[in-house]
């Protein structure tokens, strides 16, 4: 073996060390053709409002300016929704089937007088009257309606879960490059992946709304074909990601397409299944609030209603409620893939 000796310059010479610039006048061009595209971007967009709107809200929160739009607009909202609605009141002509020895539990009757003004008919002269109304109070009733549509809210979710994974199962393996059977599945089944993921789910729940009806069903069928173009995508670059000697190994003894897919790649994708799942199921309960909106079932519904009335307090307990189920579901997702990954 030759070892070749390394050159060392000659003593006293001057040593003249040179490097190339990291940039080039092509990297400048293209770096002021982007600054130019966002600048315009953002003026279309207002990002320069923003900013200066974002920057006068500060300003009032120092004490710096007088006035501020933001501040303005915030502090209203916030003062109306605040504090959250508990309570829940009914009236009780409107509940004829009401036993007034047996009450709800920690229910209560109350009364209230309503001012109104009305014309006397005999004299065309406006007239206050006053009117006593009772009505039944449920000291935590608003907080039981909310129980009831997060517990709907969330098994809308698991189900479009549960949906979007058995779709997507079929679509992982004809989309695997490596294991779809020829070009036409493989393209069909890409197609139909970018075909479900195109489509956002309210605009789905919109249409299947129409189809179904109001109610979960439409909930159920949006979040799972949105959320099955994603699985789908996932799952199928992971089996072709996968480590090639465990399924050549399989390949040499004579295993079919199936067993090697199930014993030299499911080891090796599960875990990343596992979190792609639990993701999944976390953003189809968040979204799950908001296609009610459409009236695809769950909370979503409630909250469209109560925002419609202007009745900001009970807004207030149910993005409270949205909020605590997004943790508590962090939190159980977090301690899953600890002892299932």
């Amino acid at each position: 073996m030759d070892i070749k000796p390394i050159p060392v310059p000659a003593s006293g010479s001057a040593l003249a060390w040179k490097l190339d610039a990291p940039y080039s006048a092509r990297h400048v061009f293209i770096i002021a053709t982007l600054l130019v595209v966002i600048l315009f971007t953002g003026h279309r967009t207002e990002m320069d409002r923003m900013i200066a709107m974002s920057a006068q809200a500060v300003g009032k929160l120092l004490g710096l300016t007088d006035e501020s739009q933001v501040v303005h607009g915030l502090s209203r909202v916030a003062q109306s929704m605040w504090p959250p609605v508990m309570t829940e009141k009914e009236e009780v002509g409107r509940l004829p089937e009401l036993d007034r020895s047996r009450l709800p539990l920690f229910s209560r009757i109350e009364f209230e007088e309503r001012s109104e003004q009305r014309m006397n008919t005999q004299t065309l002269q406006m007239e206050t009257t006053t009117e006593r109304i009772e009505y039944l109070v449920k000291p935590a009733g608003y907080l039981w309606t909310i129980f009831i549509k997060m517990i709907e809210t969330f098994e809308i979710a698991i189900w479009g879960t549960l949906l979007s994974i058995m779709a997507s199962i079929p679509l992982a393996y004809y989309a695997a490059r490596n294991y779809s059977p020829n070009r036409a599945t493989y393209t069909l089944a890409r197609a139909t992946i970018s075909l479900l993921r195109s489509a956002p789910e309210l605009i789905v729940a919109l249409f299947l709304v129409l189809a179904y009806g109001f109610g979960p069903i439409a909930g159920v069928l949006a979040l799972g074909l949105h959320a099955a173009g994603f699985l789908g995508k996932f799952y199928a670059e992971d089996i072709e990601n996968a480590d090639r000697k465990p399924q050549e190994a399989l390949e040499a003894i004579g295993a079919g397409k199936l067993k090697t897919l199930w014993y030299g790649v499911m080891p090796q994708v599960l875990p990343q299944y596992i979190a792609y799942s639990l993701y999944i199921l976390d953003r189809n309960l968040r979204m799950a609030t908001v296609i009610g909106l459409v009236g695809a079932g769950g909370i979503g519904q409630e909250l469209k209603g109560r925002f419609d009335m202007f009745q900001y307090g009970h807004v207030c307990t149910i993005l409270l409620a949205i909020f605590i189920a997004v943790f508590l579901l962090d939190q159980f997702s977090a301690r899953l893939r600890a002892k299932l990954i």
